[in-house]
C-alpha cells in the first residue's frame, strides 16, 4: 500500500466526540430521576433498542414499549428532554477535530449506531457537519455495527478500498470488525493518543 493512498477516515461518534446518546449510565440516571425499576427498563430496552437503532421504529414507539408500557406519573416530553440532555460533548476531541479537518487532506465520515431522533439532534446540536463530510448512521442505512455491511456501504459511498481507509471506535469489538475487512482500525482510548495517531496519519499522507 502506498501511504499516499490514504484518503478516508471513518469515525464513531459516541464515546469519542460525544457521550453515548442513550447508554446504560443514562438509563440508570433516568430510572433514579423518574422512579423506575432499572432492571425492568433495561430488559425491555435490550429487546427493542436494536430495532430503534436501525430505524424500524421511532423514538416514541421505543418509549411506548420500554417506558410508557404502563401509566406513569410523568409526561413523555419530560422524559424525552432528559434523554436529549444526556448528549454532551466530550473534552477536547470534537473541537480539535473540527479545526484539524480544515487542512488534514482527508474526508471524514461517521459510521455510527444511533436512533434517528437522537442522531438528528446530535448532528444539529453539536454542529457535526463541521467535522464530517457524510454520515453513515444505522438509523438511515438499516444496519448497525458490527454488521460488516455498514463499513462496506461506507466504503462504497466514499468510493474507497479498505487500504485507503482508517477507522476509529472506542469499542474494540467494532474496531476489530473493521479490521477484518482490511481497514486499518484503532481503538480510541483518550484524546492525546488519538490526536497523535491522526497527526501521524497526516504526515504519512503527505510523505
Amino acid at each position: 500500500m502506498k501511504h499516499t493512498d490514504l484518503k478516508i477516515l471513518f469515525f464513531d461518534i459516541g464515546g469519542i466526540l460525544l457521550s453515548n446518546g442513550w447508554g446504560h449510565q443514562s438509563r440508570k440516571l433516568a430510572c433514579e430521576k423518574f422512579g423506575l425499576d432499572y432492571e425492568e427498563v433495561n430488559a425491555l430496552h435490550n429487546f427493542i433498542f436494536n430495532v430503534y437503532e436501525i430505524g424500524s421504529i421511532t423514538l416514541d414507539e421505543y418509549l411506548d414499549r420500554v417506558i410508557f408500557n404502563e401509566p406513569r406519573e410523568f409526561v413523555r416530553e419530560d422524559f424525552k428532554e432528559f434523554i436529549y440532555s444526556q448528549s454532551i460533548e466530550l473534552p477536547e476531541m470534537l473541537a480539535w477535530l473540527k479545526e484539524w479537518k480544515k487542512d488534514c487532506g482527508f474526508r471524514i465520515i461517521s459510521v455510527n449506531n444511533e436512533g434517528k431522533e437522537l442522531n438528528d439532534y446530535r448532528v444539529k446540536k453539536f454542529k457535526l457537519h463541521e467535522c464530517f463530510d457524510a454520515f453513515v448512521s444505522s438509523c438511515e442505512v438499516k444496519m448497525r455495527k458490527p454488521d460488516p455491511g455498514i463499513w462496506q456501504l461506507a466504503m462504497g459511498i466514499a468510493q474507497a478500498s479498505p487500504s485507503q481507509c482508517v477507522y476509529f471506535d472506542d469499542r474494540i469489538m467494532f474496531a476489530k470488525a473493521a479490521e477484518r475487512l482490511g481497514i486499518r482500525a484503532y481503538q480510541h482510548t483518550d484524546f492525546e493518543t488519538t490526536k497523535k495517531i491522526l497527526n501521524d496519519l497526516k504526515k504519512e499522507k503527505l510523505n
